[in-house]
Parts: C-alpha cells; sequence; structure tokens
C-alpha cells in the first residue's frame, strides 16, 4: 500500500467527516491528490461504506445487541458461503464473520430485546441447513466501539487511581 493511500485511509477511519482540504492540509498533498485517492479506495471497494459509530447505550430507544457463534457442516463445493449468505441476508444481522477456533461464524444481531434475540435463533438462524450448533452472548456493556472509547473524556480524566 503506498503511502499517500494508508495516509488517507488512517484519516478517514479516524474521522469520516475530514474533507478533501482537510486531509491534504494534514498530509502536505493537494485536495486534487487526496480526492483521486478517495475515489480509488472507493472504487476498488477499499472503502465500502461511511457510516456513524453510535453508541447505542445512549440512546433513548434501547436495543439488544448479541454474538452468536454459529458451527457450520459446510457444504460440498460452497464451504461456508452459502450458509453465511444465508445468514447476512437477515435484517436484525450487523456483521457476519468466518472465523478459525472453535466455531466458524461470528454472527453479530441487534433487536429489540432478549425475546427478539431469542426468536431469530430459534426460528431463522436454528433452522438453516448445514448449522449444527450455536451459542449466543448478549453484549451488556460497550467500552470501546470501532476504535472509539465510549465514556465522555471527562469522566475518564476523573477516574480515581489507587496505589
Amino acid at each position: 500500500m503506498e503511502n499517500l493511500e494508508k495516509s488517507v485511509i488512517q484519516l478517514l477511519r479516524e474521522n469520516a467527516r475530514y474533507s478533501h482540504a482537510q486531509m491534504a492540509d494534514m498530509l502536505g498533498v493537494t485536495e486534487e491528490e487526496v480526492k483521486t485517492q478517495v475515489e480509488a479506495l472507493e472504487k476498488n471497494k477499499v472503502i465500502v461504506k461511511y457510516a456513524a459509530i453510535v453508541n447505542t447505550e445512549a440512546l433513548s430507544e434501547k436495543t439488544v445487541q448479541a454474538l452468536i457463534e454459529v458451527k457450520v457442516a459446510p457444504q460440498q463445493l460452497k464451504g461456508f458461503d452459502s450458509c453465511a449468505e444465508e445468514i447476512y441476508n437477515f435484517p436484525e444481522v450487523q456483521s457476519l464473520y468466518l472465523m478459525s477456533g472453535g466455531f466458524d461464524l461470528a454472527v453479530f444481531v441487534e433487536g429489540k430485546d432478549i425475546s427478539d434475540i431469542a426468536k431469530f435463533v430459534a426460528e431463522k438462524l436454528s433452522v438453516i441447513d448445514g448449522i449444527i450448533g450455536v451459542a449466543t452472548h448478549f453484549i451488556l456493556k460497550k467500552y470501546k466501539i470501532e476504535g472509539q472509547v465510549t465514556k465522555p473524556v471527562e469522566e475518564r480524566k476523573r477516574e480515581i487511581v489507587f496505589a
């Protein structure tokens, strides 16, 4: 990865709202160079989407998130892909990853409440051909989301440290 590409990606990870002009100033290049680099990253699907990182715990309307470990019997000639495709098309699914280790897929889901997640697991996920086991873990508290600490800076500064 060339230097400008790396730098632009780092800045956009830090704050996707930076303008091309702001990034050009920070990087010591022209605005046109930054614009061309961003367009190339978007065209090549390196940048898939721009989105806000939301701390759902701070919202007035609460939701429940869970990590579901899924064990799959891979299908002949399709591996895990066909099962993953069926799973990622459900609206409850926020993220889906193929994993190494004790389970095959990590599915992050969101629902209105615990029973919403339970219904998803029982009626949608568990009935998919090839799924041989699931383990659901509810997310209780978010300390850091996508590299961002959820606690306001003022609160972090006021923490008491015992020696």
